[in-house]
């Protein structure tokens, strides 16, 4: 039965809630301009959201003759479709990997883009192909990209040079370095199902995309010029075969100095031309038949074996110079005089020359070597062609690798016992010299092995590039990009370009350094990881592979980083630069991406921990941090997708040092929970996407509630974990109040202060938001602090943080104390300065007493008499309406649902105080940059609507203005200081509150 597509209903975005009629902020609005640039695309709350089609298609019954009914056939075969999603379940179910209980099949972790519609296929797929087994999948890939073409043709040559001690060294240091390195991707490719890219995805989802794509890019490119070493090897077997085939011909006769018999070496410029047209051949097969390629491949492997069986034959039965000079046979003699090393210097070839300009050592050995024991990742690049991914990838890895490094082992020890050193360093071909009964057997099996290693590294390195570029993290790989089912062309085109670049080089010894490079490069990104994962040992840290420990792994990429420096300190510091530049690149322009990686889960524990041992304490007064909450609830409209002012985020930076510090950017959306979840979460995503568009380091929180009252006092009682709570609360002034005639403002605005204080939190009232500079507007003057209440030193430490910024640097600091008499004026100056001088800030005081508070005549002061007047009149008319009312209900007289005591007399002296604050404010600080003032609290049964009209008194007139209401019991310290001591606080009671 097939159900019909179940639609979702539209969201109508983040809107405010309610009638009221609140004056917008236009569009033209200063403040918003800077909002204009924002893309709405970027943003993940668009005005119009579309919950994902859920589709739900499954089958009825079976026919009457019992053969299953029709089903859709998909990548992975026919089976049965059906897609769905309900709240995000299928995701935890995949987490916790239970689609085995649904018989569903498992698709890959990726990384979601938006609006897509997430397909589960459900019942019992069928297979679209034959799948591989370990031995076919895994093991005999391994074993084929393993032993090639260094075995074959250099191997010999490294005995004869480092000797038989050396390079058992040799061989057990690189084959323990591939042998921990398979531990941990055995451990990492068992902990969930692996998609295309291989290695690149293995360290993606386990260091991050910036890690992931740097060091994928760098094995694309190891293995791009893998190809090319494979190229020149086929190319020298065949040139070495068939001497007459080279276009040019060059010999040597020395060895040692002493005169030999010519020896005929192979031109660079044959390597070149042959190379090239290998390469082209190669390219135009990957082209045309990548499928047929992985068919043949496994087939090349029977000549490589054969070959090598002939090899061990030919050792055995070998005689004193038979089957050529420099043959010994099996003899203890042989075995003594290659026990020790001979490095010496070589010409270009690798003959010994004491003139040559190439002297070799154990390290530039290791360099050479490594190559041989690379490969160990063509299991996992096969992931999606294996019956049992989890079984075959560690079976099949690990078995190639102790087969192979075994192999070598023993070969140390016959090649050293069966020539002597003069024909291990001369013959570069003693494997096809010695093999018996078909020597020829040898250069076929050189050249069909190394032409398939070729043909596997050009159709698995366009891969990796395609599965890096669809992840679309970095831009600009998109051209890279192709479908799950398409063919990598643009990626091969590259890849060619790049494999013939290096085979005109022409030179083996000196391609393989660089293969070597990035191979361990990678390798070491491997056991980063699972050393990463299993340290911090997530919950989702599950593999099926139980061998493995944090330490091996960290073993295995320290193993290689020690590698990488024997071969070539300056290989290595070329190498390391390349994966740094592109991992600056990518984190700069790349695309954000979060896939769960270790970095995000250390990142999580290290929280964890620090939140564990800041405790529950009060924090000691050096350790305070402003941790700002930033109230965004607009106490009139903003224009349609504007989650808040556009210069909150603008103000929030000015209260951190250098950038660094937390804000909290919170909104209450009225209503029921149930009815406006989703709601919140789209406005919780607009304005996440506003923080970081204003390059803020903050988060936001959407918290609903019946009223915003409510709200509010549940975000400052529960808002923040332990010690990392919000302790200043950013409120916008709201200008707004009284020429709307919105008389809920009042009460809401004052209950807001009122319950920071009880919270025991710092208030900051903005007033003038809309002129708040943003950081390329420089402003000039001075910053102005009005010491009226006792603060903890909150304005000076905000002060100092102003001062940090590029906008305000250029400005003065002023602090204003208010003494009650002329003689105290004298010693508050002499303390201040005193406070501020062991504090190391310059500031300029200035000290005014109640008496000279007498405004002078002129504009300013009419206007200020205006006002006052005008407010006596308000509040006068507002307790007349109390008073009538309480009379008429005959109740005590009330205000905002609570009684409340009203002395006149003095409101009327809190008024005059106010008037006369406001007029020194416009006296001495008029062309200040910003003002700061500490008042204190709202009085304790004292109705809102007056606190309001003494605030609005007090801001009367001044462009930008920041007021602090602090509990007395809060305290705060700047850098290295002590408290705030009370005697630089003497004028602090001046204000008659």
């Amino acid at each position: 039965m097939n159900t019909d597509a179940l639609e979702g209903g539209e969201d109508d975005g983040y809107h405010a809630q309610g009638n009221r009629k609140y004056s917008p902020v236009g569009a033209q609005d200063r403040a918003v301009l800077e909002m204009a640039s924002m893309d709405p695309g970027s943003s993940a709350t668009a005005s119009q959201s579309s919950i994902r089609k859920v589709r739900a298609r499954t089958q009825g019954s079976m026919d009457s003759d019992g053969k299953a009914p029709d089903v859709v056939g998909g990548d992975n075969g026919p089976h049965r479709e059906h897609k769905l999603e309900l709240f995000g379940f299928d995701s935890l179910v995949n987490i916790l990997g239970l689609k085995s209980m649904t018989q569903e099949q498992v698709l890959a972790p990726s990384s979601p883009r938006d609006n897509e519609v997430v397909s589960i296929t459900g019942g019992d797929p069928t297979p679209s192909g034959v799948k591989m087994g370990t031995m076919m999948g895994v093991f005999v890939p391994c074993l084929q990209s393993i032993l090639g073409i260094i075995y074959y043709i250099r191997f010999s040559w490294i005995i004869g040079m480092g000797g038989i001690m050396d390079s058992l060294l040799l061989v057990s240091l690189c084959g323990l370095c591939t042998f921990l390195t398979g531990l941990s991707l055995s451990a990492i490719a068992t902990n969930g199902a692996m998609k295309g890219g291989g290695p690149y995805y293995l360290i993606g989802r386990a260091l991050g995309p910036e890690v992931g794509v740097s060091i994928g890019l760098c094995f694309f490119l190891g293995n791009a010029v893998a190809a090319a070493l494979y190229v020149l090897g086929a190319v020298e077997t065949f040139l070495k075969a068939l001497p007459s085939a080279g276009f040019f011909t060059e010999t040597s006769t020395k060895v040692n100095g002493s005169v030999s018999k010519p020896i005929q070496t192979i031109s660079t410029h044959d390597l070149q031309i042959y190379g090239l047209v290998v390469t082209v051949i190669l390219c135009i097969i990957v082209f045309g038949g990548v499928k047929m390629i992985n068919r043949v491949a496994p087939v090349f492997l029977i000549p490589v074996l054969l070959s090598v069986l002939c090899i061990f034959i030919g050792i055995f039965m070998a005689k004193k110079d038979d089957p050529d000079t420099g043959i010994t046979g099996l003899s203890a003699d042989s075995f003594k005089d290659n026990w020790d090393s001979m490095y010496q210097n070589t010409n270009s070839d690798g003959i010994p020359d004491r003139d040559g300009k190439v002297y070799w050592n154990f390290n530039a050995l290791v360099g050479l070597f490594f190559p041989a024991v690379t490969g160990i990742m063509a299991g996992s690049n096969r992931s999606a062609s294996l019956k049992d991914t989890q079984r075959s990838i560690p079976v099949g890895t690990l078995s190639a690798t102790l087969v192979t490094t075994l192999l070598y082992l023993v070969s140390v020890f016959l090649f050293g016992a069966v020539a002597n050193r003069e024909k291990l360093l001369t013959d570069r071909l003693l494997t096809a010299t010695i093999a018996w009964p078909f020597p020829v057997l040898i250069r076929v099996g050189i050249i069909l092995s190394t032409l398939g290693a070729a043909l596997q590294s050009l159709t698995g390195a366009p891969r990796l590039l395609a599965a890096i570029a669809n992840d679309d993290i970095l831009p600009v790989l998109n051209c890279f990009r192709v479908a799950d089912t398409s063919e990598p062309h643009i990626a091969t085109l590259f890849t060619t370009v790049i494999c013939m670049g290096c085979v005109v080089i022409g030179n083996l010894d000196l391609i393989t350094p660089t293969v070597t490079m990035f191979f361990l490069l990678c390798y070491s990104g491997v056991n980063l990881s699972c050393f990463l994962l299993d340290l911090l040992d997530a919950p989702s840290w599950r593999p099926r592979w139980k061998f493995h420990h944090w330490l091996l792994s960290l073993l295995g990429a320290l193993l290689c980083v020690v590698i990488m420096f024997l071969i070539s300190w300056l290989f290595t510091v070329v190498s390391l630069a390349l994966a740094s530049l592109i991992y600056y690149y990518v984190s700069i322009k790349g695309k954000a991406g979060d896939w769960g990686d270790g970095f995000k889960s250390a990142y999580f524990q290290l929280a964890l921990r620090s939140l564990r041992s800041l405790g529950a304490k009060q924090v000691h007064p050096k350790n305070w941090y402003p941790i700002p909450l930033i109230f965004c609830r607009p106490w009139g409209k903003l224009p349609e997708n504007v989650p808040c002012h556009p210069k909150l985020a603008d103000f929030a930076n000015c209260m951190k040092k250098k950038g660094r510090g937390m804000s909290i950017f919170v909104n209450i959306l009225d209503g029921d929970y149930h009815e406006c979840a989703e709601d919140a979460k789209e406005a919780c995503k607009q304005l996440d996407t506003y923080i970081n568009y204003k390059n803020c380091e903050g988060v936001a929180e959407i918290v609903v509630a019946t009223n915003m009252t409510e709200g509010f006092r549940g975000i400052v009682q529960t808002m923040g974990l332990g010690n990392l709570k919000p302790n200043i609360v950013v409120v916008r002034y709201p200008e707004i109040w009284r020429r709307e005639n919105l008389k809920e403002i009042p009460t809401r605005f004052v209950g807001i202060i009122n319950d920071c204080i009880v919270a025991n939190k710092a208030v900051v009232i903005v007033k003038g938001l809309d002129e708040w500079p943003n950081e390329y507007q420089r402003q000039y003057g001075s910053i102005d602090l009005y010491w009226i209440v006792r603060d903890g030193g909150l304005m000076l430490l905000l002060s100092q943080l102003l001062l940090t910024k590029e906008s305000f640097e250029s400005c003065k600091i002023q602090v204003f104390c208010i003494a009650e008499e002329d003689s105290d004026a004298e010693c508050l100056k002499a303390d201040v300065k005193k406070f501020l001088y062991d504090l190391r800030l310059q500031a300029e005081v200035i000290v005014i007493t109640i008496k000279s508070w007498d405004v002078e005549g002129g504009s300013q002061q009419d206007d200020s008499i205006e006002a006052f007047n005008d407010a006596r009149k308000r509040v006068a008319s507002y307790l007349a309406e109390l008073k009538e009312a309480a009379k008429r209900e005959g109740t005590p007289l009330m205000a905002d649902g609570k009684a409340v005591v009203v002395d006149e007399q003095q409101v009327e002296k809190f008024l005059y105080t106010t008037l006369k604050l406001n007029t020194t404010i416009l006296r001495y600080s008029r062309m200040a940059a910003v003002v700061l003032v500490s008042l204190p609290p709202p009085p304790i049964n004292h109705p809102a609507y007056c606190y309001m009209e003494y605030m609005d008194l007090l801001v009367g007139n001044v462009q930008r203005l920041l007021m602090f209401t602090v509990r007395f019991t809060l305290k705060f310290q700047l850098w290295g200081s002590k408290p705030v001591s009370h005697s630089c606080q003497l004028g602090l009671s001046a204000f008659p509150l």
